[in-house]
């Protein structure tokens, strides 16, 4: 095996020796500040934090999206950012002067010594190689198994991680799996050559439940082998079941510190109590919305939907499942990562043909209609995604993109302010924003402003799509509190299809639960979460991590 500590030569100045102290944690950061740009221009989103990692523990800081946490984590491994100011009075791994390292020296840390995994796994994976290669380069790279054993390694890593069919899915590109299953692949990669310390930054935001616990149970099992765990995440149901110390972020300060049991129970500082507030769970919403005599506004008749892959095989996405939606309802689709949910939300939406089945928009069948009158029906069902800048024109603006489906529908050019001033009010956005892109706009307004423009058209449903799993749980009640206030305002439906079951129980009336392409129970959500019936759906509601904290009473500002 090749060593790969930093050899003198590769520190900046004399004096960066590496030796370890008796006692010392695996890392310390003292006085921490990072700052981009200069003059009026200088912003500064770490203002002197100080945490230490000891071996065989999980960090966790927590905090909402711009607080400065993962920019405090990539500090640890020299990728702070472009144009990055990092200061620190101290900043060690393992007795080494990070502050003094020099190019090659972070080259010998990184993957080896130090792993990384981040939220966006599409981003972070190449897109010309196989999956099997990516986990396998840091075992190639830094020679940690023999050539003959790193397919059998890859594999293993890949299962490991719950990573279904490793064997398929290590010939696959990043592009041809889910995004819970390129997340697992790019875990199993900064897995590869057993660092000592884990940096893993949202490494569960794309991720059911059920995989959510193998990932955090890996994480946990590391942790146990002698492993340091910097856990970066917003979610404090994961956090507080799996974390050992908690530092809460805000501004980029630490407000709030300590072992997670205390901090998330008897939480001191009025944004720690408002991040435990938000966090969904508990009851949800009773009973139907509506009589069972109301108008149903969508219907789906046994839908099935098969692809052809690789060779011969074809994988069933869909198999068999029938929905209603009534006027006024949301009806909740949960399930793991590739149990069809989203197949069937791009039919119900009419933008994948069943290969058996229909589907019904106010009583008319999608397959019947054509040209003018789709285009008509189109704007009685819209969708709400979970990464709007996707769907988002770059080039308009706020304004623009209110605009344009008013034109589509030929609202009257006076007539378009006063609409999109009135979108703007359904979902608590000032007309301060309008000016501005997507780009520029937090990750809560970017969502509010997708429900706003799904509303343009006065839609009977709006099916979302993992419309709050991006987002950190203060901006993430706060879109959920805009959804049931449109919602009980306008009397628009929702299918609202997500892997996340509290934030599902917190917004639906009912309930369907899907694996492996069938639906396997429905009911109330009352009915779904009390008392579930299949053995699956025990399953699920038994993986969801959770935060047992008094809950503070919070008001959720809006962003």
């Amino acid at each position: 095996m090749t060593d790969v500590s930093p050899r003198p030569e590769d520190t900046a100045r004399p004096g960066g020796t590496g030796t370890r102290r008796a006692g010392e944690p695996l890392v310390r950061v003292e006085g921490l500040t990072v700052s981009f740009g200069t003059g009026s221009h200088r912003t500064q989103p770490v203002h002197g934090v100080s945490f230490t990692v000891p071996r065989g523990r999980i960090v966790a800081i927590v905090g909402e999206s711009g607080s400065g946490k993962s920019v405090t984590a990539r500090s640890l491994v020299g990728l702070a950012g472009d144009g990055a100011d990092v200061a620190a009075t101290t900043l060690r791994f393992d007795g080494l002067d990070l502050s003094r390292l020099r190019p090659s020296g972070w080259r010998a840390l990184r993957g080896r010594r130090i792993g990384l995994v981040l939220q966006d796994a599409l981003g972070s994976l190449d897109p010309l190689r196989r999956v099997g290669d990516e986990v396998a380069e840091p075992l190639r790279e830094h020679r940690t198994v023999p050539p003959a054993r790193r397919d059998a390694e890859v594999l293993r890593l890949l299962t490991a991680c719950g990573v279904p069919e490793p064997a398929v899915r290590a010939g696959q590109y990043a592009h041809q799996l889910s995004g819970g299953l390129r997340q697992r692949a790019l875990i199993a990669s900064a897995l590869a050559a057993g660092p000592d310390l884990l940096i893993a930054d949202e490494p569960t935001t794309a991720l059911d439940a059920t995989v959510q616990r193998q990932v955090l149970e890996l994480l946990r099992e590391r942790a146990s082998a002698g492993t340091g765990v910097l856990l970066i995440s917003h979610d404090l149901g994961a956090v507080a079941e799996f974390a050992d110390d908690i530092h809460v972020m805000h501004e980029g300060r630490f407000v709030e510190q300590g072992p997670a049991a205390h901090v998330l129970e008897n939480p001191t500082h009025p944004y720690t109590k408002a991040l435990v507030a938000a966090v969904p769970g508990g009851g949800g919403r009773t009973g139907p919305p509506t009589t069972g005599d109301a108008r149903t506004v969508l219907r789906a008749e046994r839908l099935s939907k098969r692809y052809r892959l690789s060779g011969r095989a074809v994988l069933t996405a869909v198999d068999d499942v029938s929905l209603t939606v009534r006027a006024g309802e949301t009806l909740g689709i949960v399930g793991e990562s590739g149990s069809g949910k989203t197949t069937v939300g791009r039919m119900l939406m009419g933008l994948v043909a069943p290969d058996q089945g229909r589907v019904e928009v106010d009583g008319v069948d999608w397959a019947a209609l054509h040209g003018s009158a789709r285009r008509a029906a189109r704007r009685r069902i819209q969708m709400v995604y979970q990464h709007p800048l996707g769907s988002f024109d770059p080039r308009y603006t706020a304004r623009q993109l209110l605009e344009e489906p008013l034109r589509a529908a030929r609202a009257p050019r006076e007539q378009r302010d006063d609409r999109v001033a009135m979108l703007l009010g359904h979902v608590g956005l000032s007309t301060e924003v309008l000016a501005r892109r997507a780009r520029d706009l937090s990750g809560g307004q970017r969502q509010r402003l997708a429900v706003a423009r799904a509303l343009a058209s006065d839609p009977d449903v709006i099916i979302c799509d993992e419309p709050v799993s991006a987002l950190d749980a203060a901006v993430q009640a706060q879109v959920l509190d805009v959804l049931v206030e449109v919602q009980e305002r306008l009397g628009v439906a929702y299918v609202f299809i997500s892997h996340d079951l509290g934030v599902v129980r917190r917004l639906s009336h009912r309930v369907l639960v899907m694996k492996d392409g069938l639906l396997l129970e429905s009911g109330s959500a009352e009915q779904i979460f009390e008392a579930p019936e299949h053995p699956y759906t025990e399953q699920l509601l038994r993986a969801v991590p959770r935060v047992r904290a008094t809950r503070a009473t919070a008001v959720h500002k809006r962003l």
